[in-house]
């Protein structure tokens, strides 16, 4: 059985993976990190890593990326596997979850669902095959209370875009100051941010008299919870390296 430790235990996607966990038998959630440290459940809540009763078999951080630098500290110092599974880190601290896989397993994606990484692939395959007689457009719908903004999961799709058509492309975020014509080599990334929406991405392919749309809707956090998991369990045995969900994915 895995045990798992929940950095960001006390916050929604914290509890949600608890609530997944206790019904498997593969898994067990044995503490959790939070600087709010008010328990809830048959495990602790302590407020730093190093304060941890126990080595976990994996943790995995849904909390914020002001905790990663401890966190890596941490997981570098002991040798565990981690999850990353938090959004909004910036290009100097993705730089140094990749260094940490040199080292540890690490398992990093800006969206947890696999259903996203299935998108992931399709579009990349439409890519490949429409190449650029089509424009691509990424529309991506949060709740209200997003911070970041385009979503990871968006950059992450337009990132597999562009690698596929050779990063040829620049991605536009915002047109209305921009009077002119539409260029050719762009990837429009747009947000709309309201309500209670758990996560919603399009990605369009635009062609003469002809639109390819592919989708997908997430209707709660427990697709995330799950993918999650299934991340942990699957890096708790692996060798140091940097793990994503092409794997899960792909097989």
């Amino acid at each position: 059985m895995t045990k798992i430790a929940i950095c960001g235990a006390n916050g929604k996607m914290g509890r949600t993976i608890y609530n997944c966990v206790s019904q498997r038998e593969d898994c067990c959630v044995i503490a959790g990190i939070d600087i709010f440290t008010q328990q809830y459940a048959d495990f602790p809540i302590v407020e730093k890593p190093e304060m941890l009763p126990e080595k976990p078999d994996v943790i995995i951080d849904y909390s914020n990326p002001a905790s990663l630098e401890g966190l890596l500290e941490y997981c570098l110092s002991t040798g565990t596997p981690v999850v990353f599974a938090t959004t909004g880190y910036s290009d100097e601290q993705i730089a140094s979850i990749k260094s940490a896989s040199a080292q540890i397993p690490v398992f990093f994606t800006f969206n947890m669902s696999l259903g996203i990484n299935l998108l992931v692939q399709l579009a990349k395959k439409a890519a490949s095959i429409l190449g650029d007689r089509f424009d691509i457009e990424i529309v991506e719908k949060h709740h209200n209370q997003k911070i970041d903004a385009p979503s990871g999961t968006a950059i992450m799709l337009a990132n597999a875009i562009n690698e596929t058509l050779d990063n040829t492309k620049s991605y536009v975020y915002d047109r209305h100051s921009q009077r002119k014509k539409r260029d050719k080599n762009e990837i429009g990334m747009h947000a709309i941010r309201g309500g209670t929406i758990v996560g919603e991405h399009d990605v369009i392919f635009a062609g003469n008299d002809e639109v390819i749309t592919l989708s997908h809707s997430a209707a709660s956090k427990t697709v995330f919870a799950e993918g999650s998991i299934n991340a942990a369990i699957y890096i708790s045995d692996k060798t140091a390296g940097l793990y994503d969900m092409s794997e899960l994915v792909l097989g």
